[in-house]
């Protein structure tokens, strides 16, 4: 079960001192995060980037901050953000410990959402203080970044001497801690791929469709609708539920899925499946009627069956 995140004003003791800022991997992440640092008071020094795209992003975001290679980045910063893929954490951490570019008492975080801290245990042997904070929130690369970090919420790993110190930059950041135990980390991850990442796809295969139909501004005619589907959700739940599918229209759902068949045959699997689970939430909560849900399996499992659509249990 998740601690309490105190809303008291920090005590003097608990801020973390004014500190040198160091970035690793000048990707989306990084630079807004050691820019939202610097407005708090502490100084970006180094940052490190391979593309020409993540040197470009680390001057625009970090002026006048030099790029170097990592180690150099490490030897320079009290407090180094690692905002690498998640894929390379774990060998960059690894790398940098064997090479002696760690050094004691030095704030290492990491800002992937699906390791805690335990990702950065050989950092922690040579003496790293090792702290995961996971901005919740998609990043476009720009100064927009900065101003969206107020009121993020962040999931934050630490061992419980650092909780405090975790906590405090996340709030002079502008964020809000929420605590993530170590052992929950991919599971926090995974629902968050779920909700954000997928709704991306699913919302431009909407305006895609809505182009074809003759929709001059699908993003202004989806905006409304949308925002008000979402605020719905985050309020109720599944009692937000709406459509032919939370209804048993069998027949418009049938229909759905021939259009998808002739215009974006790509994106029938993904509608079968959604409808599906929707189906069965609804069900569930009482929002969709037994007898009428009996019709609306029948067709979602006879378009399944369908040649050149998937089987019963696959997925494309």
């Amino acid at each position: 079960m998740n601690a309490p995140v105190s809303k008291e004003p920090l005590d003097a003791r608990d801020r973390p001192a004014r500190l040198t800022v160091g970035v690793v991997g000048a990707g989306r992440v990084g630079p807004a995060l050691a820019a939202s640092l610097r407005l708090a008071g502490h100084r970006p020094v180094a940052v490190s980037g391979v593309s020409d795209t993540s040197r470009r992003r680390a001057a625009e975001l970090l002026p006048d901050v030099p790029l170097v290679e990592p180690a150099e980045v490490l030897a320079r910063a009290e407090l180094v953000l690692l905002t690498v893929p998640d894929d390379v954490l774990p060998t960059l951490v690894e790398g940098l410990a064997e090479t002696g570019a760690v050094r004691p008492g030095q704030l290492l975080v990491h800002t992937s959402g699906r390791y805690g801290a335990k990702v950065l245990d050989p950092a922690r042997r040579a003496g790293a203080l090792p702290l995961a904070l996971h901005p919740a929130m998609t990043f476009t690369g720009t100064a927009v970044d900065v101003q969206r970090l107020a009121g993020c919420s962040f999931g934050v790993t630490a061992p419980e001497e650092l909780r405090l110190a975790a906590e405090a930059l996340v709030i002079e950041m502008g964020g809000e801690p929420e605590w993530i135990a170590e052992e929950s980390r991919p599971l926090y991850h995974t629902a968050l791929a779920l909700g954000a990442n997928h709704l991306v796809t699913l919302v431009a295969q909407s305006m895609e469709l809505l182009a074809k139909a003759g929709v001059a501004a699908p993003d202004r005619m989806l905006g409304p609708l949308l925002g008000a589907a979402l605020d719905n959700a985050l309020r109720s739940g599944d009692a937000a539920l709406t459509g032919p599918v939370a209804r048993g229209d069998a027949g418009t759902v049938a229909a759905h899925i021939g259009e998808l068949r002739e215009h974006a045959p790509q994106a029938v699997a993904g509608y079968l499946a959604m409808a599906r689970a929707t189906a069965d939430r609804a069900l569930a909560h009482g929002l969709l009627k037994a007898e009428l849900a009996e019709d609306l399996l029948v067709v979602l499992a006879d378009q399944e069956r369908r040649p050149g659509g998937p089987g019963p249990g696959e997925t494309r």
